[in-house]
């Protein structure tokens, strides 16, 4: 196997500037997003009663993922996350399958969630609020990433303190009921894997501080730490607030409710919590944003350093010491998306793409030996085998678009390959 990678100085490598701190909130961030506001209704309609089922269900998947990835990210602190692990363990193509299905389906999450953003902050022109908030999260994180630390540390404060009024007010009211709580015939197998499916993209960021591993201080020992606590932290926040909606609005009306703690709010009789719970939602689609960006602008630079992607996007910006023109080039594709299309029906893909990127991880753990830092073996072996239940149990849009999106990078690097033995 190859060597873990170590940072040299070199010019083209990134500067290790974020702590345990930086790198827990980047993974909150990522994790607490519009996820949270917006999945519990798809994730509800899919489980029925069985919602809380689907939300541990994506949580053990979560967590061995997670796991699996913080041993890789010690091992190879380099940007990139599982492109690198799977390329290292596994063989090239892997890898390069890994980081397409990342970049592709998490691009598409990006317009997702500036779309989020002007559906709450301005519905009328969610479009051109989009736009604005990519274009301004790009200008963030061209700037440097302790900046975009900083920023996701205030956006994080702002959203804990929304859920936690929504928590506080549905369990205290009188419309709260713990007997909605209880799991009925309506809850099949079937349903809670799709919710767990669902629920996923709004765990799906917890390995984000893997993705940026080349700028992490202390890797061996950092990364492995904060991705833990980050999952923990998001795992604790989503159970008390899926319990207090659930408790208030009953699985039935959670399943119809389009923005489910908004609903939430207002049935427990707390009318003056909802506006404060749609700056929240924004706020919150902000955080995921600005997470996104930096993770698929990274794993793009680790995919052009290669050559698998245009190798001037593997360029770092001389002062800020970040992969400028991969930003730029992220950042301005995720704007035409949200100029030109809705792709809040991207989510099923965006969950089969990531879904598939987390399977190489498991796959790349596995091989791992115990002086390399081996989780224990029943991790990745859950996490591979979770990861390809929950992707094939979403719906058969988002299956067949998912798998028709791998095949064509697959095709696209057999090409390549043909090309380049032809030369």
């Amino acid at each position: 196997m190859s060597e873990p990678s170590t940072t040299t100085g070199a010019p083209d490598e990134l500067r290790r500037r974020l702590g345990l701190s930086d790198a827990v909130v980047i993974g909150l961030g990522a994790m607490i997003g519009a996820g949270i506001f917006a999945a519990l209704g798809p994730a509800a309609r899919a489980a029925g009663s069985g919602l809380l089922l689907g939300l541990a269900l994506a949580a053990v998947v979560a967590y061995c993922n997670a796991t699996s990835s913080a041993r890789l990210a010690a091992r190879y602190p380099a940007s990139g996350g599982t492109y690198v692990y799977g390329r290292e363990r596994l063989g090239a193509f892997w890898g390069y399958l890994a980081g397409w299905a990342f970049v592709v389906g998490k691009t598409a999450s990006c317009a997702a969630m500036a779309l989020t953003v002007g559906a709450y902050a301005w519905p009328g022109q969610a479009h051109a609020v989009a736009v604005a908030a990519v274009v301004a999260l790009t200008a963030v994180n061209y700037a440097g990433v302790r900046k975009s630390a900083w920023l996701t540390r205030v956006i994080v404060a702002a959203v804990l303190a929304v859920l936690a009024a929504v928590a506080v007010t549905a369990l205290t009211s009188g419309a709260s009921d713990m007997a909605r709580l209880d799991i009925g015939d309506d809850a099949t197998v079937g349903g809670v894997l799709q919710a767990a499916g669902l629920l996923f993209f709004a765990f799906a960021g917890y390995a984000r501080v893997a993705t940026l591993g080349e700028e992490v201080r202390d890797p061996a020992r950092t990364i492995p730490r904060a991705v833990p606590v980050a999952l923990g932290i998001t795992l604790v926040v989503y159970a008390v607030v899926a319990v207090a909606v659930t408790a208030v609005l009953g699985p039935e009306e959670l399943a119809g409710a389009s923005a489910p703690l908004s609903e939430a709010a207002r049935a427990a009789g707390a009318d003056w919590l909802v506006p404060v719970v749609r700056a929240g939602a924004a706020l919150a689609a902000l955080g995921s944003l600005l997470a996104l960006i930096l993770g698929v602008s990274r794993t793009t630079l680790a995919m052009a350093r290669d050559r698998h992607l245009p190798h001037a996007l593997a360029a770092v910006h001389p002062r800020f010491k970040v992969p400028h023109r991969a930003e730029l080039a992220v950042g301005a594709v995720v704007a035409v998306v949200a100029a030109t299309a809705d792709v809040r029906g991207a989510i099923g893909f965006s969950s089969f793409g990531v879904l598939a990127y987390y399977a190489v991880a498991n796959a790349s753990a596995w091989t791992l030996t115990s002086d390399e830092g081996r989780p224990p073996r029943a991790v990745p072996l859950v996490g591979l085998a979770g990861c390809l239940a929950l992707a094939f149990a979403l719906p058969v849009s988002s299956v067949v678009s998912g798998a028709a999106v791998l095949a064509a990078g697959a095709l696209w690097y057999a090409g390549r390959r043909l090309a380049a033995g032809r030369d």
